[in-house]
């Protein structure tokens, strides 16, 4: 990969990389694609996949910690209610 493709995906928004990876999951659902092209989308499809990811990821960590009412970090959960509880 060259150093202006790595900057370009750095660059990609996570809704741009999923909409890349839904377009590459359409062509080879399509069939047609020959072996060289599909080999070609599925490794662009992982590349994507893996930024993807690792945006996730970045935004779980930041998720993980809110303000607790004391000033400090605290992890984050969120507790779901039981289906009884309506």
């Amino acid at each position: 990969m060259t150093d202006s493709n790595k900057q370009k995906e750095e660059q990609m928004t996570f809704e741009e990389a999923m909409k890349g990876l839904e377009e590459i999951v359409g062509k080879l659902e399509e069939g047609d694609v020959p072996l060289e092209q599909a080999i070609h989308y599925f490794q662009e499809g992982m590349t994507l996949s893996k930024l993807c990811h690792e945006k996730l990821q970045h935004v779980e960590k930041q998720m993980d910690f809110i303000l607790k009412e004391d000033g400090e970090l605290a992890p984050f959960s969120v507790k779901e209610a039981d289906a009884g509880d309506k």
